[in-house]
């Protein structure tokens, strides 16, 4: 049973996070019209595999924060500045996500693997949300760091993302006249990131 509350906490802990149509998301989904759902998903399953690292890479970094509680209020003070430092880059800096366009030249099955790995891969994003979740969930005895713990949740975040982008290949459709959509994807992610510096911004204040 252990194994299957993880696998859950793992598999709808990266939905929360990956299902609101970013860059990943929509370039899945124009793979699939311009080249076929097939394609799509070998360029789904470089993306799922990146993640599976990374979750990893942040939850054996969570455990050792866990045995050494100091440190904590330290990363806390480092997470406030990477996360308000997004928040800032979202809302001012990055170009509108809707609008980059996607390159139509066929790409060989190798490439969308890899470029679906790469792409994910330097979206360092995954790591401090997964420190930050699994430490928050400690501390309320929602989660724990064994093995099996540890196995199940980064095995779970994998398929979670997996199926993020399964219903993006299947389901989405974007089109050139979508591009001014009512929401801009990236207001939206800077708002999710304003948030977690607020909170995390109170947090420190009553440790004080």
């Amino acid at each position: 049973m252990a194994f299957i509350y993880y696998l859950f906490f793992g598999i709808f802990g990266t939905i929360i996070s990956t299902s609101l149509p970013g860059l990943l998301n929509m370039y899945s989904a124009k793979i699939s019209m311009n080249q076929g759902k097939k394609n799509a998903f070998l360029f789904a399953t470089g993306v799922s595999l990146a993640i599976l690292i990374e979750t990893l890479i942040a939850l054996v970094f969570a455990r050792f924060l866990d045995k050494n509680p100091d440190i904590i209020t330290i990363l806390q003070k480092v997470v406030l500045g990477v996360f308000i430092s997004t928040t800032i880059y979202f809302f001012f800096i990055a170009k509108d996500v809707s609008k980059k366009p996607v390159n139509k030249k066929l790409d060989s099955k190798r490439n969308l693997f890899f470029r679906g790995f790469f792409l994910s891969a330097i979206n360092l994003l995954p790591i401090p949300y997964w420190v930050y979740i699994s430490i928050t969930f400690s501390s309320f005895k929602w989660f724990s760091f064994s093995h099996l713990s540890v196995f199940a949740t980064v095995l779970g975040s994998s398929i979670g993302a997996f199926i993020v982008m399964g219903v993006y290949i299947w389901f989405f459709r974007p089109k050139e006249n979508q591009r001014k959509m009512a929401l801009n994807m990236n207001y939206l992610i800077g708002t999710v990131t304003a948030i977690i510096s607020v909170f995390t911004l109170i947090k420190i204040i009553r440790t004080m």
